[in-house]
């Protein structure tokens, strides 16, 4: 075999062991589109300062408005579900038990959000509290813990694609995705992809039913509740996960809404206001956006939001 036919088997070997690890898959579903909703929404996107993206669906009519919804965008610590998903897998397949006592090391501490970081060194702990907080207060520390006792990246990426999300992928700490780390930090998505895994969850099909509404139950608990959240009535459900750095603020909000749920993805990157002050102007898109949906989805609903403090 000459050098060059040698070579050419090589490639054709890497294209066969690529396939079947990460089988390509099918596009993502596309749905009737809502134009007198996308009408009212585009402006909120065209006018802001940087790039934005939003992906909306109503779980009842099935219609939806999908405006930069294939764009690839940064998840800061959006990236925590796909890690939810992870070590929910592992669980299921009885590599861990939901109670399964840990032992913290401080050396384990990551800055930014969180309370595990501030944890005593040698602290008892548990599987479920650590992602109870990778969750409900989005906490650095516990994320990378459960990251790594999901598998790691290849693993939790691996998941991903074989569900049919072939842009969502978890960057940091992965062997191969350092170039998509530097374009996109931690993690990466797009609005679609998010809003689809969110209704996987909500609709039981993400591991098996149980799961799922575990899964769902951390994400109706969540802390930061002063964006998007904080224009929907404190009395209905919403499961959310925020995403926060400098230049990229970003949310998914699934809401069980009285006449249906909907869920939606607002995302944002190359932020010119990168002020962490209330009135940001990503964060005052999220809010914008949300208090639309919900005027538009829930018309007769006597709930006005007050003002943000």
């Amino acid at each position: 075999m000459n050098a060059i036919s040698k070579a050419l088997s090589i490639l054709a070997m890497a294209a066969f062991i690529h396939q079947t690890a990460f089988p390509q898959s099918s596009p993502l579903p596309r749905y009737p589109v809502d134009k007198k909703l996308e009408a009212r929404l585009r402006p909120l996107i065209d006018t802001f300062h940087g790039v934005a993206g939003i992906y909306v669906r109503n779980l009842r009519t099935g219609k939806e408005v999908a405006i930069n919804a294939d764009t690839i965008f940064p998840t800061a610590s959006i990236i925590k579900l796909p890690i939810l998903v992870g070590i929910f897998d592992k669980i299921s397949q009885g590599a861990y038990t939901y109670e399964q006592p840990l032992v913290y090391r401080d050396s384990m501490a990551k800055k930014g959000s969180g309370l595990m970081q501030f944890f005593k060194d040698s602290v008892t702990t548990d599987l479920r509290t650590a992602i109870s907080l990778m969750i409900t207060n989005s906490d650095n520390t516990t994320a990378v813990w459960c990251e790594r006792l999901a598998g790691g990246g290849l693993v939790i990426n691996s998941w991903l694609q074989s569900h049919g999300f072939p842009d969502t992928r978890l960057n940091n700490r992965t062997p191969g995705r350092e170039a998509n780390r530097q374009l996109y930090g931690w993690g990466q998505t797009t609005p679609r992809e998010m809003a689809r895994l969110v209704t996987m969850i909500r609709n039981g099909e993400v591991i098996n039913p149980d799961v799922s509404q575990n899964m769902y139950r951390l994400m109706t608990h969540i802390f930061y509740d002063d964006y998007a959240l904080s224009v929907i009535p404190p009395y209905v459900q919403a499961a959310a996960k925020q995403g926060m750095v400098d230049d990229s603020r970003s949310e998914v909000v699934l809401v069980n809404a009285p006449h249906g749920d909907y869920v939606f993805y607002v995302a944002t990157k190359n932020n010119k206001d990168q002020r962490w002050v209330a009135d940001n102007e990503a964060w005052q898109l999220a809010r914008r956006v949300s208090a639309l949906l919900w005027g538009y989805f829930e018309p007769h609903s006597p709930y006005t939001a007050l003002p943000h403090m």
